[in-house]
């Protein structure tokens, strides 16, 4: 337990500082494929956000999931990559090869939907290769391009306050 702490905060101050030195890139992409980051400890309508995706003109072949747990049972299965504190090195790394695959994918759009900092979620977002990451607006400011400030129980909200500003920007 009290490991577990060390290497969180250690993960977390790597983390924190290598966020300091972000340049954010303008990309003028039109929006094809989409990363979604859920944290499953507190949302539980995954498949409804991505219905709400697709809805809006997403297409469902693009779109990946990658869902954090704070806890893993031994025998539990998914239909998805999951991952868990567990997965996470003392230097602020990922072991986990679905973790990696997801990280080194180049996606046009990064939605981190999850609205508390825990430290696996926020390496991962920082890791990945996206063009364009948006997410809410109570984690830290300097992760995401763009923030929507309401809770991940609204998801219809979000999801429409993020196309109108997709529609403006001219991502889709």
């Amino acid at each position: 337990m009290f490991l577990n702490y060390l290497k969180d905060f250690s993960t977390k101050k790597i983390v924190k500082n290598s966020l300091s030195n972000v340049k954010h890139l303008s990309s003028d992409t039109i929006i094809k494929t989409v990363g979604i980051i859920f944290d499953e400890s507190y949302f539980y309508e995954r498949e409804s956000l991505v219905n709400e995706l697709i809805q809006n003109g997403i297409d469902e072949t693009k779109i990946k999931i990658l869902v954090f747990k704070d806890k893993i049972k031994k025998n539990e299965t998914f239909d998805y990559p999951v991952f868990s504190h567990k997965d996470l090195s003392w230097h602020a790394t990922v072991d986990k090869k679905e973790v990696n695959d997801f990280i080194n994918e180049p996606f046009d759009l990064l939605i981190n939907y999850y609205d508390t900092e825990k430290v696996a979620l926020l390496l991962v977002s920082h890791l990945s290769k996206a063009s364009f990451k948006v997410g809410f607006a109570t984690v830290d400011k300097r992760l995401n391009h763009f923030m929507i400030n309401t809770n991940a129980e609204n998801y219809k909200v979000f999801v429409e306050e993020l196309f109108k500003y997709l529609k403006i920007l001219n991502k889709i």
